[in-house]
């Protein structure tokens, strides 16, 4: 069973940066695809970045939000998923999760539901 553990939110000013570590065990990290999903209050789970596994040649998408923001980024050996963010808003504010797949399909990179596996989350705030 994979199990996905969320670290590094907290509280930072607009502007400043903040890196979300991914800890994925139960399974090689290699065979997933692993995204970053953010949720802030009132609002529907929003796609933020993903990373493919071995199988998609490791390649990364993003969000139209968070594009030149912010990198996703895959240590296979400590089998670790990061998010960088960079240049921080207001509106970035949100509990962020890490998912992982090994069935998605390129097409539903985007799409929460296709994630069978979910950490618990982790809060980012942003704010002066």
């Amino acid at each position: 069973q994979v199990q996905l553990t969320e670290s590094g939110g907290g509280l930072v000013l607009p502007g400043e940066s903040l890196t979300l570590s991914c800890a994925v065990s139960g399974g090689a990290l290699s065979r997933y695809t692993v995204a970053w999903f953010r949720q802030a209050q009132g609002k529907e789970r929003e796609f933020v970045a993903v990373v493919r596994g071995s199988s998609g040649g490791g390649r990364t998408y993003y969000g139209d939000a968070v594009n030149n923001r912010f990198t996703i980024s895959k240590d296979n050996a400590k089998s670790t998923v990061s998010l960088r963010m960079n240049s921080l808003r207001p509106e970035d504010t949100a509990v962020y999760y890490c998912a992982a797949s090994s069935t998605v399909i390129l097409s539903a990179l985007r799409m929460p539901s296709q994630y069978g596996y979910w950490g618990q989350g982790t809060q980012v705030t942003v704010s002066s």
